[in-house]
């Protein structure tokens, strides 16, 4: 039998680089934006009913239940669109020489998320 084998299997303790991590988040962005698009082509929809039903809605939209989906939606689209160019990037073979490379482009997607949820923070909550 093998004594090389890994000891603690726990996903908690495991120390994951950064670039796991913004692949992970990619990921469950992704799926919250495929839940997402059902519920805004639903708005969008009933938006576009009458000048009643646009009332309403944007009357929801003051609701902070509202808000707080709306700013889920639009943060999952701003990371998914933010890490979805890195991958294009790498698939033209750009920051993909090392992984030190990758994990920079990988800090970068994180700092532009981050300042691009902050702006979405603002325009929704603050204004």
């Amino acid at each position: 039998m093998n004594t090389k084998r890994p000891v603690n299997l726990d996903i908690g303790t495991i120390k994951l680089p950064v670039t796991s991590y913004v692949s992970i988040l990619h990921r469950i962005s992704g799926v919250i934006l495929f839940l997402a698009v059902a519920l805004l082509l639903w708005v969008f929809e009933a938006s576009l009913e009458s000048p009643q039903s646009f009332q309403s809605l944007k009357e929801c939209f003051a609701s902070p239940i509202c808000q707080i989906i709306l700013w889920g939606s639009l943060a999952a689209l701003a990371y998914h669109a933010i890490a979805g160019i890195r991958h294009l990037m790498m698939d033209f073979g750009i920051g993909e020489d090392s992984f030190e490379s990758g994990r920079r482009s990988a800090w970068i997607v994180v700092v532009v998320a981050i300042i691009a949820i902050a702006m979405i923070t603002g325009w929704i909550f603050l204004w």
